[in-house]
Order: C-alpha cells, then sequence, then structure tokens
C-alpha cells in the first residue's frame, strides 16, 4: 500500500480494538489489527510506525493471560502506546506493581494530569476518561514515571519518556475528554507520523489491483443487493472489467418495499449493463416455514441463497471470479477477523461459492469500515441516495420479524419500514442516523378499533447512531416524529396494535434484533 508508516494495533481482546483503528485512520494513518502471536511477523513486512497495545477481558496476573515479547517488541524501535490490558502488560513486563482489582471500574472517571509530556501536550490538567479495568498499576516499573493519576491515586498513565507510554483509559471511546488529542499527540508527536490515509485516495489502487488479477478473457460475477457495499464492489469490478461483470441480484421476497426497482434503477445510473434479477419469493418463505431461530433462519437464507446464486452463475459462461461487497465490520462480526474474536451473528455472504464452484473471490472493500466505504463510493460518482442509504440485512426483514416469518408478518414488517423511512427523510434526520427501521414481534397486544376489540401485533422502533456499526448509540428521537409514525403505523396498518421504541445501545444490544 502506497503512503506514509502504518500503526499496528495488537489485539488483546478487548471490546473497543477496532475503534483503536478506527480512530487512528480518522487521524489519517492506516492501521492494522493483529493477534499477539501475529504481530512479529506483520512487523517484519515493515512499513510500520505506531504500535498500540489493546485492551483485554484477561487480568495481566492470571498466568494463562495474552502475553507479547515486549523486549522482541522493543528491538523495532517503534514507539509503544499501551492501553488499558496494554498499560498493565508494561508495568507487568518490567516490574511495575499490579493490584488485583476486586471490582471492576467501569464509566467514567476524572483524572489529574500530572506531567504535560508529549501524550498530554496541549490538554488541562483534569480529564473527564472512560475507565473498564479491573487490576489497576500503584507502582510504575524502573524507569518511568506516572503522568496522571485517578482521584483515589492509582496510576491512570504512564511513560519512559523514551517511545513508551500507556493510559490505564480507553482515549478511542468518545466518552474520554480530549481522547482524540491524546492519539493525535502519540501519532504525531511521538511517532512522528503524518496524516496520509484517505480512503477516497485508493480507488486507482484499488481498480487497478482488480485489473492485474482479472484475466483479459475472464468473466466476474458480483452479488448486487441495492445497498452501498455492493453497489461500489460493483462499480470497481466493472471500471476495471467492464462489460465481463455480471450482476445477480436474489429477490428472496425478504427485501424493503420497492426493492427490486431501486437496484434496477441504480445500476442503471452507474452504468452496469448486465444485471440479471432471479424472483425466488416463495422458495425461501417455503423454507422458513415454522422456523423461530434467529440464527437458523439467516443459516436457512444463506445456505438457499448461494443455491440460487450457483444456478444462476452455472448459466453465465467463462465466469472464473466471485466479488462481493465484504466489508471489515461483517468479517469482524462473522468471527473472521481473529481468533479471539466472538461469533456475534452469522452471515449470508456467498463465502462457500469460491470453492464450491471453483472461482477466486475478489472483496475490494474487505478492509474498509462502512464510513470509509461511503467516501470511496463518492469518490467513484455514486449517486447519493446510494451513498446514504441505511445499512440493511443480508437476510433481509427475516432478522426483523421476531419468531417464524409468516406473509403476515412480512407484508407488516415492509409496510412499517416504508413508514419509518419516509418518516425519518420528511423530518430531515434521515442522514443524521446510522439506522431507522421497524421490528415486529411474535407477542399480540390488545386493541380497541372501532368498537372491537382486536389482538394486534407489536411493532418496535428502532434508530441508532453510529459511524461504523461495531458500536450504536440509541437515537434520542423528536416526539412529534415517534407520534406520528405510531399513529401512521396503527392507522395504515391494522393488524398493528402497539408501537414501541428501543433505547438499549450497541453493546450490550446489537443494532438488528436477530
Amino acid at each position: 500500500m502506497a503512503g506514509g508508516l502504518k500503526a499496528l494495533v495488537i489485539d488483546f481482546g478487548g471490546q473497543y480494538t477496532h475503534l483503536i483503528a478506527r480512530r487512528c485512520r480518522e487521524l489519517g494513518v492506516y492501521s492494522e489489527i493483529v493477534e499477539p502471536e501475529d504481530a512479529f511477523k506483520k512487523l517484519d513486512e515493515g512499513g510500520f510506525g505506531a504500535i498500540i497495545l489493546s485492551g483485554g477481558p484477561r487480568s495481566v496476573l492470571q498466568p494463562d493471560s495474552p502475553k507479547i515479547d515486549l523486549m522482541k517488541l522493543l528491538s523495532y524501535n517503534i514507539p509503544i502506546l499501551g492501553i488499558c490490558y496494554g498499560h498493565q502488560l508494561i508495568a507487568k513486563s518490567f516490574g511495575g506493581e499490579i493490584r488485583a482489582g476486586k471490582v471492576r471500574e467501569y464509566g467514567r472517571t476524572l483524572v489529574e494530569v500530572l506531567e504535560k509530556d508529549a501524550l498530554f501536550d496541549g490538554l488541562p490538567d483534569r480529564l473527564m476518561v472512560w475507565m473498564s479495568h479491573g487490576d489497576t498499576v500503584i507502582k510504575p516499573p524502573r524507569g518511568f514515571r506516572a503522568t496522571s493519576v485517578s482521584e483515589d491515586g492509582a496510576i491512570t498513565s504512564m511513560t519512559n519518556g523514551s517511545g513508551i507510554c500507556s493510559t490505564q483509559f480507553h482515549p478511542e471511546v468518545t466518552h474520554t475528554q480530549y481522547g482524540r488529542k491524546i492519539l493525535e499527540n502519540f501519532l504525531r508527536r511521538i511517532c512522528g507520523i503524518e496524516a496520509w490515509w484517505n480512503p477516497g485516495d485508493r480507488v486507482e489502487e484499488l481498480i487497478d489491483e482488480i485489473r492485474s488479477k482479472v484475466g483479459m478473457d475472464e468473466k466476474v460475477i458480483c452479488a448486487v443487493s441495492g445497498g452501498v457495499d455492493s453497489v461500489t464492489t460493483a462499480t470497481i469490478v466493472s471500471r476495471a472489467v467492464g462489460d465481463r461483470l455480471y450482476c445477480i441480484f436474489v429477490d428472496h421476497g425478504l427485501m424493503r418495499k420497492g426493492e427490486v426497482e431501486h437496484v434496477r434503477r441504480s445500476l442503471k445510473k452507474i452504468g452496469i449493463r448486465n444485471l440479471r434479477i432471479v424472483y425466488a419469493r416463495e422458495r425461501f418463505l417455503s423454507k422458513l416455514k415454522g422456523v423461530e431461530d434467529p440464527e437458523e433462519k439467516r443459516r436457512i437464507i444463506g445456505e438457499e441463497f448461494i443455491k440460487v446464486f450457483e444456478e444462476e452463475a452455472k448459466k453465465i459462461p467463462g465466469i472464473k471470479w466471485l466479488a462481493q461487497g465484504t466489508i471489515y465490520p461483517d468479517r469482524v462480526e462473522s468471527g473472521r477477523a481473529g481468533r479471539r474474536a466472538a461469533l456475534i451473528k452469522s452471515h449470508h455472504n456467498v463465502g462457500a461459492l469460491p470453492k464450491r464452484m471453483n472461482l477466486k473471490l475478489l472483496e475490494p472493500l474487505r478492509d474498509f469500515y462502512k464510513d470509509e466505504v461511503r467516501e470511496i463510493a463518492r469518490k467513484l460518482g455514486i449517486p447519493d441516495e446510494i451513498v446514504s442509504r441505511h445499512p440493511f440485512p443480508g437476510p433481509g426483514l427475516a432478522v426483523r420479524i421476531i419468531g417464524e416469518v409468516t406473509g403476515e408478518k412480512l407484508e407488516i414488517c415492509r409496510e412499517a419500514n416504508a413508514i419509518v423511512e419516509e418518516e425519518f427523510r420528511r423530518a430531515g434526520v434521515y442522514n443524521k442516523v446510522w439506522q431507522a427501521f421497524a421490528v415486529v414481534c411474535d407477542d399480540r397486544w390488545v386493541g380497541v378499533m372501532g368498537d372491537e376489540r382486536v389482538h394486534g401485533y407489536i411493532v418496535i422502533i428502532r434508530a441508532v447512531e453510529s459511524v461504523d456499526g461495531m458500536t450504536a448509540d440509541w437515537h434520542r428521537i423528536d416526539h412529534e416524529l415517534l407520534d406520528r409514525i405510531a399513529r401512521r403505523i396503527t392507522r395504515e396498518i391494522p393488524r398493528v396494535t402497539m408501537v414501541a421504541y428501543a433505547v438499549t445501545s450497541k453493546p450490550p444490544s446489537t443494532i438488528e434484533p436477530c
């Protein structure tokens, strides 16, 4: 990759590891995440000017806790920043004293800056920071000095003045005051890395990379959904191989209202001519009949999608490559990004097809977050109606329906989702949230319509704010907007008798319900 020096984030299993990587990228420094056992191999490749040790759920005092050879790490002469677990690991490795925590400290904490070293340059003397830890460093190692402390005297940051520094708190979390400035000080002042990373600048590189891989007589197929990820992928591949790209859109009957026409119109606008639309509603719904478990629904949809896609692909002679719009959070939440990453939910990207059909895989967006994909899309000239469109799950409305997917619940969900999106656009807040949608519950609520007692469905409205989908906060919706949505849903969808609003962030909740 052309450009300046990169940051290497060594992952000890922390829930905020990917936020560290995101913040580095926001500051114009490309970052990569590796596990401790892979760190030295990655460093040997060269090109790194910063090392960050992430947080983690374990205690460094446990004999089987994750470790890394810090003396070997120092031999690369690259500045190191330890965060939370990384802070404690540095202290323990160099002889500092650590007190085992009886109660985990979680939340905002006031700290006092003792020394305005390079990390705290330009910051006030007192900061409100975000803590999430059990153990505490009570004495720094020889050669280190404390640069900040908490109100109870615990060491919240330290440095050796020669390129190693650490913080007990999480500067990558937005709850930490001046957290971005602290990371910027590390990257700029301590590591000497100037901003150089801009996803939009990689467009030609991505196109050239595909052009160099795909032979002149080889064809590519791409699954498209109408969302920014798949459309951007298709556009990049189209720029590289032209009419040798064939796009396949599988309408599994679980799409948003008007989705087929939207996809047809969108791809035509950006010049993609080879589009095949497969209508497979009954095929998918019959497979989902009687299925209530969310993960089983995802598995069935993914498996059937692969079968349909495979059947259509075989109708096109000369296909050698499969392109798909996998982005970094897909890999993370599918448990593919690291051995310590937990499987949150499976995704139905057609990942089984390359081996099954003897195809080679193209994933040009595999290392980008959603906001970076949008930046690339704008650079490609993709219309804003696609770029700013809210993310939509691969399994479609099936994961916005609690319990079995029935025809009745599916139509309620489709109509309710359309109302939510329409009202958010009308209120001018559609582009201010990450996602806004409706969920249909399996439970019922007694209602009164006219003079009749009815037993109708419950619809939950969900709207969240996020940058990359890795974490999200619930949107503080205007009550007048919520009232309009609720009245429209109960008026226009008579089978609904209750509308509620979801107010749980991610974590602990996921964004989508299933």
